[in-house]
């Protein structure tokens, strides 16, 4: 005998769902304010240590003086942190909770330092799914266009959240039923150790020039590890980030009291942002995972490090398409694989294209990407 969903959160609701249907394909005038409007020194550097990427491409700007640019530059990724819709901020459904789960980013010319950087965004699509993480599910899809200071676009992306009901994921989700209820996993000295040998083996190319016509399809490249887990990783990313409502005082306050779905009461009475599942256990059981858990971001932004670290300073990162698969909770350990699949010129450029594979610790999928590099040719 079923019994009835006890119910704590606003679910989804066809009056809600027709009402942002109506938004699709309408330019957003005011979007929330960006973590970074400039490329600065500073922003640059915090983003690449949130995500613990060291490349002096990005962090020292002595080294910047010899390279092609002349300067350190952005990493691909810091585009998140330029831009809150492409991080995972979503409209409409008051209520039900977002979880970033992918982005499509094409990107067209080097971030360069102290560049002023504007976006436009609308809502692309919306597309309803039925999940074993949370029954009905909405795939919220937004598009976004980078700007230059001198109008010149720098990316585009095509961005996407999955709006669940937060009660349905915790009483009636399968997908994480043996996590829940598994003891917390301890690892062993020689293990930790394991993980620390493969960062001290991670190596940047730097200014080796890696060379189009060098690359051969089917190369492996070589593994990069991220964690394990924690919440203090979690929190060093948001300080490079920026997160989407972590918000103190009074601008706390002020957030919500515009938008009254975001207070969510904790164990003390005090609304709270919703974004603190990924520090607070309680609530992120709440939603149907088994413990605070990384940023969707975040790891799509690993991607982007394994690629960069192989190609070098004289390669571009072109395109990344990623997908989330499971979540990240505390204590997993994530191990990113990836080959050569393709070569090939296009309108005298000449691309490499990657698969990109994330599993954990027990082999589980984390998430899929494919990536296309442009590269010098001799």
């Amino acid at each position: 005998m079923s019994h009835p969903l006890q119910r704590e959160f606003v679910g989804i609701t066809d009056k809600a769902l027709d009402s942002l249907q109506a938004r699709i394909g309408v330019k957003i005038e005011n979007t929330l304010e960006p973590w970074c409007y400039e490329s600065t020194r500073d922003n640059i550097r915090h983003y690449a240590h949130g995500i613990g990427d060291d490349n002096p491409l990005w962090c020292d700007p002595d080294y910047g003086k010899t390279t092609q640019y002349g300067d350190i530059i952005g990493l691909p990724s810091f585009l998140f942190a330029c831009n809150r819709v492409a991080s995972g901020y979503v409209g409409g459904l008051p209520g039900v909770h977002a979880m970033f789960a992918g982005v499509d980013f094409t990107w067209y010319r080097p971030i360069r330092r102290n560049m002023a950087i504007t976006s436009e965004v609308y809502l692309k699509d919306l597309i309803e799914h039925e999940t074993r993480f949370a029954g009905r599910s909405i795939q919220q899809i937004y598009h976004v266009d980078y700007y230059t200071p001198e109008g010149d676009r720098l990316a585009s992306a095509d961005t996407w959240c999955f709006r669940t009901d937060r009660d349905q994921a915790r009483e009636e989700g399968t997908k994480y039923q043996e996590e829940k209820q598994a003891p917390h996993r301890v690892y062993t000295e020689e293990e930790i150790e394991a993980v620390y040998d493969l960062y001290a083996e991670e190596k940047v190319r730097g200014a080796d020039t890696l060379y189009w016509n060098d690359v051969t399809v089917g190369t492996q490249l070589p593994t990069m590890v991220k964690g394990p887990m924690t919440v203090t990783g979690f929190i060093g990313y948001a300080q490079g980030w920026g997160g989407l409502y972590i918000r103190a005082n009074k601008l706390a306050y002020k957030m919500i009291s515009q938008h009254r779905g975001l207070g969510i009461k904790n164990k003390y009475g005090i609304p709270d942002c919703p974004e603190r599942v990924h520090w607070e256990t309680e609530f992120a059981h709440k939603v149907g995972v088994p413990g605070a858990y990384d940023y969707g971001p975040e790891r799509c932004s690993w991607m982007t490090h394994f690629i960069t670290n192989w190609i070098g300073d004289n390669g571009m990162l072109h395109k990344l398409y990623s997908e989330i698969r499971r979540h990240n909770p505390e204590g997993d350990i994530i191990y990113i694989n990836g080959e050569v699949t393709d070569k090939y010129q296009e309108q005298g450029k000449h691309y490499v294209a990657f698969d990109i594979k994330l599993t954990n610790q027990d082999g589980a999928l984390s998430s899929l990407g494919r990536a296309v590099a442009e590269l010098p040719s001799r």
